[in-house]
């Protein structure tokens, strides 16, 4: 019972910081409009109050498909931090742990610096797509390499994954400084936005591309969630009833890689939601991942829509990078949640 008003309390807030984010911004759009300008588009009014004028072209071509992104973007990574972190049965575990954001950053920061020096070709081959695929392939070799420093007499180890994803970030870190420091002054403005994230440069294609590399995983996640709640209690327990441990690694590294790369690619560091979700997640359900993966991607599709909504209206008519909005609202919350549990300890 606790479990369905979680849900649907969840549900309900996602639908309606929707709503919300399509009327508020620069531009004021009354939320009965927002509601007949969407149903509209079904056939149907339910208040016969929406302007088809310039306030259609607002919501339908500017915000809509941010909002849209935001959700995605959100789920995604919410629902890879609390993977990963079950995986790796540590809850300060993140995407960014195997490499995943550091090495999608490392290939983003590249072609924006020299895509006219390095990439030309590609460039002319792919066009508006280019940054989105080379974030997404930056993102995969980084979680391979990882995964197969990390291999012990052919099986994956957990531990040996985390340590080698420790240097590896930090080897990406330092490429990506050189990169950055190489840099003229005017790309050098477009790493350090992007580095921020920003959900400003959506548009329906991003969106469009986005969409299967979201959905797979928060469809396929929550299928490994047994596996993952034996991991818990160590690997031989996977083993005993018949699941391969080594396959679940490879496929909760392969579907967060997934989703964190491509949302990486059109949105650039969002920070703390791949972190502290889980953590609300469990505070609010308990530990089981066939409860924390779906609730963790609606919990992180709310929270990064609401982060936007605040990013676009408390600095008007500029906007902050929205990385910067989910750390002043996500750290607070983490060094709470990090006191309370030393408390307990204590006690």
């Amino acid at each position: 019972m606790k479990r369905t008003v979680i849900y649907t309390c969840l549900s309900v807030g996602l639908l309606l910081s929707i709503c919300f984010s399509l009327g508020l911004g620069a531009m004021r759009i009354p939320i009965k409009e927002v509601i007949d300008t969407l149903t509209q588009t079904m056939g149907f009014t339910i208040f016969g109050s929406a302007d088809r004028g310039i306030n259609e072209g607002v919501i339908m071509m500017i915000r809509l498909p941010r909002t849209l992104m935001g959700v995605l973007v959100g789920a995604a990574l919410g629902i890879s931090g609390a993977a990963i972190q079950g995986i790796f049965r540590n809850p300060l575990a993140e995407p960014s742990l195997v490499g995943i954001s550091a090495g999608a950053s490392l290939m983003a920061v590249l072609i924006i610096a020299f895509e006219t020096l390095l990439f030309s070709s590609l460039s002319q081959l792919l066009g508006y797509y280019l940054l989105a695929f080379g974030a997404f392939v930056g993102a995969g070799i980084i979680a391979m390499l990882v995964y197969n420093l990390s291999k012990i007499n052919g099986q994956a180890n957990v531990s040996t994954m985390l340590l080698a994803g420790i240097a590896i970030n930090a080897m990406a870190g330092a490429l990506t400084g050189l990169v950055t420091y190489l840099a003229d002054e005017q790309k050098l403005r477009s790493i350090t936005f992007w580095m921020m994230g920003s959900l400003g440069g959506a548009t329906w294609q991003n969106v469009s591309c986005l969409f299967p590399f979201v959905i797979i995983p928060v469809i396929g996640l929550p299928f490994l969630a047994k596996g993952l709640n034996l991991f818990a209690i160590g690997e031989n327990q996977v083993e005993l009833i018949g699941l391969n441990p080594n396959r679940i690694k490879i496929l909760v590294v392969v579907l967060a890689t997934m989703a964190v790369g491509a949302s990486v690619a059109v949105s650039g560091i969002i920070g703390f939601i791949g972190l502290l979700i889980p953590h609300l997640t469990r505070l609010l359900g308990g530990v089981d991942h066939r409860f924390v993966l779906p609730v963790s991607a609606l919990m992180g599709a709310l929270v990064l829509t609401l982060a936007d909504m605040v990013s676009r209206l408390i600095v008007q008519p500029i906007e902050l990078p929205i990385g910067v909005v989910t750390a002043l609202m996500g750290t607070p919350i983490f060094l709470y949640i990090l006191i309370k549990d030393k408390k307990k300890l204590v006690n």
